[in-house]
């Protein structure tokens, strides 16, 4: 942990972000309040850290922080209940008797709480848009401009929709806890969707300097490895798993010594983790001997297919193909048509590929994703169309908002433009 107390305060805010706000809500069981309270901590925090020096555990320092400002609220409210009830009012802010026992015990049932989170921000109450921005801010700790760029949306869209939907859990009274029976399976493909994006922004951080953040990645992985204990028999939440796992066996060769992207196609395969790609493979046959054939599954299945693959001239690219086009039939998208067109230009060649994401490029949710200039680049390379090529990699890097993946994005510019020189 750095002794810088900015950079340990920001980097243990991210990794245990969650748990601290779960652990509040707990107690509060309001998740609005719990964060506030747990960002009441962080500018504790903020002013104490340099002055004093960074503690020694320093998310327990934020946790048993968060705790107490907990406990002064919930005193606070009693105190103005009994002063109400006093005056003939009725009690209205009452605490559950075992309040105070909770915030004494901080690792009681940790793992649940950060699950009963996540189910809560979650509920069917919230909108899609809500459910996903409200649990990226929670268990990402991501800014609302971080969140506003990996959706492709306003940051103002973003705040809007993460400050109504604490709101509204408020209003409907909606505790924290895990569901059961019909309730569990209704929620279920909310929540799988969410550990997903939070594993997603972790496997290619959408903004900052650091391309990979295996806090996420790891935080993710927990929570789908406790959902496949909590539901052993739904295909979809081993699907999850297994996906994750096989993607997060590369994790290690996506960078470079300095922390440079380093794209599948150049990783050093002998650097993925075969524990990770072992556990992967077993998920996606547990998935598959369950009826596994949504989403979750089919990805993992496409996962399994590079993790197989020796090298990148043995993958088959036509199993690939195959897969992908399974996958645009159960869950259409346009992120997926262009993922389809890159398999297809290395099974069919460039000219079928560039027709796919040429069929793109009007699509409104792709406007600003820095991926379709750059895939489409690289097709016009693979055609010998060097100028077109480079005036999409100088798009792409202008739409990417993460600094090493616009980096490396430079980088090619300047390699592409430097052989068409050469080669005059």
């Amino acid at each position: 942990m750095s002794r810088d107390p900015f950079a340990a305060l920001d980097a243990v805010w991210r990794a245990e972000s969650a748990r601290i706000v779960a652990g509040v809500a707990r107690v509060v069981r309001d998740v609005g309040l719990a964060e506030e309270l747990a960002h009441d901590a962080l500018v504790q925090a903020l002013e104490q850290w340099p002055a004093e020096g960074v503690p020694d555990n320093p998310g327990a320092w934020l946790a048993s922080t968060a705790r107490r400002r907990a406990i002064d609220t919930i005193r606070r409210e009693q105190t103005f209940a009994r002063k109400a009830e006093e005056v003939g009012r009725a009690e209205s802010l009452r605490v559950e008797p075992d309040a105070a026992d909770v915030v004494a015990d901080p690792a009681r049932a940790v793992g649940d709480d950060v699950l009963a989170l996540l189910f809560a921000a979650c509920h069917p109450v919230l909108a899609r848009e809500a459910r996903v921005a409200l649990t990226l801010r929670l268990f990402g700790g991501l800014t609302t401009d971080e969140i506003a760029r990996g959706l492709l949306v306003a940051s103002t869209t973003v705040g809007q929709r993460i400050s109504r939907a604490k709101k509204r859990l408020s209003a409907e009274g909606v505790e924290l806890e895990i569901p059961a029976g019909e309730e569990l399976t209704a929620r279920l493909g909310a929540v799988l969707e969410v550990v997903y994006l939070t594993f997603n922004e972790g496997y290619t951080a959408t903004a900052g300097a650091d391309w990979v953040r295996h806090d996420l990645c790891d935080e993710a992985m927990r929570l789908g490895r406790r959902l496949a204990a909590l539901m052993a028999d739904r295909a979809e939440v081993h699907g999850l798993l297994a996906l994750m796992e096989l993607q997060a066996s590369r994790l290690r060769a996506r960078t470079g010594p300095d922390g440079e992207p380093v794209l599948l196609a150049d990783q050093d395969r002998g650097r993925w983790d075969r524990l990770l790609i072992r556990r992967g493979l077993e998920g996606l046959e547990r998935a598959r001997a369950l009826g596994g054939a949504g989403p979750y599954t089919l990805q993992a299945a496409i996962a399994a297919e590079h993790a197989r693959a020796a090298r990148v001239d043995t993958t088959d690219w036509g199993r690939l193909a195959e897969l992908y086009g399974e996958l645009a039939a159960a869950a259409p998208s346009p992120v997926v048509e262009l993922n389809r067109a890159v398999v297809v230009g290395r099974a069919s060649g460039p000219e079928a590929a560039l027709a796919i994401v040429d069929g793109l490029r009007g699509e409104p949710a792709l406007a600003r994703y820095h991926l379709l200039p750059a895939v489409r680049a690289d097709l016009l390379i693979a055609l010998g169309r060097t100028d077109e090529a480079a005036a999409e990699l100088d798009r792409a890097a202008d739409l990417a908002a993460n600094d090493a993946e616009r980096a490396l994005l430079r980088r090619r510019l300047e390699d592409l433009r430097e052989a068409a020189l050469g080669g005059r």
